[in-house]
């Protein structure tokens, strides 16, 4: 039994109306800056700002009718959660959700939303598996898979139908791999359309399950990374076999790949997508040569980010970039001086965020005081300019971050 490119065509048909059809969009911008025609795929629009309740609606349209009353039961680290809560609640059926003890926040709360049963369970996506399924055979529950179920990877395959459809020019699509589930769905229904079309998929290098399998390899996963929606050890028994036949190649990208990408996304087409969204992006920054000249889907599969991580984002990427620095200066120790300084960094076009003036915690002379100040900047050629004419006004003065 495999996946077909009829099942994912029977599955837009039963989606058809009860999901949002996303807009797939090109990216002057973007593609200007990765050196590829770059078009992207909002599944971040959707109502749970996510394309995981495509799969779990096709799944629970198929059940039985003694399926749907005695409920449903899902593991999930947040968004493929929010999609069966959602959806079940929409169609009636009881559903339990079994997630981890330290999955987002922002998550859990919109998945209680839904009026699911929450239990959470575990530190890890695998250690809630193992409590979901128990608990699910206990209760006499049906399982909605995240990834590793034909018609949970079938609605999710309605993507690709969709994106193709949209921009038909399309030759290469970059798709994230947690369990396999999007992947497995999207590259059966753009191969079935084009069979020249090229699927990539994208894991994050602490969870690099499906790379090692198609590498021959045994890199470990870690315990936690930024891109938390693909956090999978253990990929589905029936999606790596179909990505082994349908995907051309995973490639891997990092944490601060991961981070960068988000901000693009933020900064450049004003739109918020957490981690996993962001791998593809990411992919096509690290990985320039391998898609030059091509024209490239990306899916934007997820917004569901917590918003303190966000503003950690923004604030270390305007230190990488330079916008935002921690200058640290040696002055007199006598009243005024502060006052002097913050005159000198105001005329030369730097935003105070935050000071820390310091006597006692430094090796300087006793007569002496250390400012650090944190600065808004507008990059690091401004950053140089600042710390020549501070030194030129004779002060001793470093960046230190």
């Amino acid at each position: 039994m495999s996946l077909t490119a009829a099942d994912i065509h029977a599955a837009a048909q039963r989606l058809q109306g009860q999901v949002l059809d996303t807009p797939c969009m090109p990216s002057r911008t973007l593609s200007s800056i990765t050196g590829c025609e770059v078009f992207l795929k909002f599944e971040n629009l959707q109502f749970t700002a996510s394309f995981k309740e495509r799969g779990a609606l096709n799944k629970l349209l198929q059940l039985t009718e003694d399926e749907r009353s005695r409920g449903v039961l899902a593991v999930s680290a947040g968004n493929h959660a929010q999609g069966v809560a959602y959806h079940s609640q929409r169609l009636g059926i009881p559903a339990t959700i079994v997630m981890p003890r330290f999955a987002p926040a922002v998550k859990v709360e919109n998945t209680r939303r839904f009026g699911a049963n929450v239990v959470l369970q575990g530190d890890t996506f695998d250690d809630a598996r193992a409590h979901g399924l128990a608990l699910a055979a206990e209760r006499g529950l049906t399982v909605v898979h995240p990834y590793d179920d034909l018609a949970v990877a079938a609605g999710q395959g309605t993507i690709g139908l969709e994106m193709l459809r949209q921009q038909p020019d399309i030759d290469t699509l970059v798709v994230a791999i947690g369990g396999g589930g999007l992947i497995s769905g999207i590259a059966t229904a753009a191969r079935s359309i084009n069979p020249e079309l090229e699927v990539i998929g994208v894991q994050t290098e602490r969870f690099p399950a499906v790379w090692n399998a198609m590498h021959s390899a045994a890199n470990e996963s870690a315990q936690a990374t930024i891109a938390d929606g693909i956090a999978v050890k253990q990929p589905g028994a029936l999606t790596v076999p179909l990505i082994r036949e349908r995907v051309a190649d995973v490639l891997l990208v990092s944490e601060d790949d991961i981070e960068q990408a988000i901000l693009m996304l933020l900064e450049i087409e004003k739109t918020v997508v957490e981690g996993a969204g962001a791998v593809g992006l990411a992919a096509l920054m690290k990985h320039r040569a391998r898609f030059a000249g091509r024209k490239v889907g990306l899916v934007l599969s997820g917004g569901n980010i917590e918003p303190l991580v966000l503003a950690e984002i923004i604030q270390r990427g305007m230190v990488k970039s330079g916008r935002m620095a921690r200058l640290r200066f040696d002055v007199r120790d006598v009243p005024g001086a502060l006052a002097d300084l913050a005159s000198w960094l105001g005329k030369l076009g730097a935003n105070i965020d935050e000071v820390q003036h310091q006597r006692a915690f430094t090796s300087l002379s006793v007569e002496r005081a250390q400012i650090e100040v944190v600065v808004q900047t507008r990059g690091v050629a401004h950053i140089e300019e600042i710390l020549t004419k501070m030194r030129e006004q004779g002060y001793h003065a470093e960046r230190v971050g």
